[in-house]
């Protein structure tokens, strides 16, 4: 878990070989076991915001600590999900944060 490098996929494109697609929205019980046998796994998240949806952002974070390596999502979503998967990462400890901060004063 963790160790593969997590993309953003275009809503339209099709499910690339080899990868286990878990469909829209899945159970994460699902994401996780299929996850669990090796596979890239492809989640697909929908919404009609225009702007950086909440539910969807937060959904994308748990699929991600679930092992979730790729994100089919309305492009309008695609930068925050991309922000959202570099957070998780950096706390999985797989890569540094884009930013490192220290003191309190």
């Amino acid at each position: 878990m963790g160790l593969r490098e997590r993309k953003v996929v275009a809503s339209d494109a099709p499910v690339p070989d080899g990868v286990a697609d878990a469909g829209t929205a899945p159970p994460a019980g699902e994401v996780e076991r299929l996850a669990a046998t090796g596979a890239e796994v492809l989640v697909t998240l929908e919404t009609d915001a225009r702007e950086p949806d909440p539910g969807l952002l937060a959904a994308v974070s748990v699929y991600a600590w679930l092992g979730a390596a790729l994100f089919r999502v309305p492009e309008s979503q695609a930068d925050g999900v991309r922000q959202v998967l570099d957070m998780v990462a950096s706390i999985q400890g797989v890569r540094p944060p884009a930013v490192a901060r220290r003191g309190l004063a």
